[in-house]
């Protein structure tokens, strides 16, 4: 007990582990918060409150990116060009990931300051432009997880790549329904759904975290 204690206070005091719970808590209050809703209706106390705090939790985590540029700068730097990837086209692809990744936080950044009044200018398009960052990123982290692999590696990584590409396909069916109405299903997904997504996600990340590995996810 006190080394499963121990292990949540260590996840909770980094910046990533927070993160990552914060994560699965606003989406899974989503998901109760929707199913509450769409059973009971918009009103339903206990839905609302489930929204609310879902709300609150997803706008503390936008709060928090803004300190996140300088970390993927360093990380995008010091893969550089993937000259260590013996595959170029795993190379290239993952340079192109990290030019995606590294403006999606200004985009973000630019839209935030916008809704609180900081600057004087419609976030709509600022949150389209990181949405559609994200979007990318999530397809480019596909389809590099979902290229051809050496014996070795499909051997021992083949479960992690397959945990990765599911958990941003669940990313991305979100990420459409965050586009402007009329691009496929956006704005269509009903608040459950995408709770639900995200949830999956997130735990998901939470997995890989616990076994050494890596899932992203906004």
């Amino acid at each position: 007990m006190d080394k499963a204690v121990v292990g949540v206070v260590n996840v909770l005091e980094s910046y990533r582990g927070r993160d990552r719970l914060m994560r699965t808590l606003c989406y899974s209050c989503q998901l109760l918060g929707g199913v509450i809703t769409e059973k009971h209706g918009d009103q339903h106390r206990y839905g609302k409150s489930f929204l609310l705090i879902a709300s609150q939790l997803s706008h503390s985590r936008t709060v928090l990116r803004l300190f996140d540029d300088l970390s993927m700068l360093a990380y995008s730097l010091k893969y550089g060009l993937g000259k260590k990837e013996e595959d170029c086209l795993i190379r290239w692809i993952s340079v192109i990931g990290n030019i995606f990744d590294q403006l999606y936080y200004p985009c973000e950044h630019v839209a935030w300051a916008a809704d609180v009044g900081v600057i004087h200018t419609k976030s709509d398009i600022w949150w389209t432009a990181s949405t559609v960052l994200w979007g990318l990123s999530l397809l480019v982290g596909i389809i590099r997880n979902g290229l051809p692999k050496s014996q070795g590696e499909i051997r021992f990584q083949m479960r992690s790549e397959l945990l990765c590409i599911f958990s941003s396909i669940c990313d991305l069916t979100n990420t459409i329904h965050w586009m402007p109405p009329g691009f496929l299903w956006g704005g269509c997904s009903p608040m459950w759904l995408v709770g639900l997504m995200g949830t999956i996600s997130s735990l998901i990340g939470i997995y890989q975290t616990a076994v050494g590995g890596s899932a992203a996810g906004v």
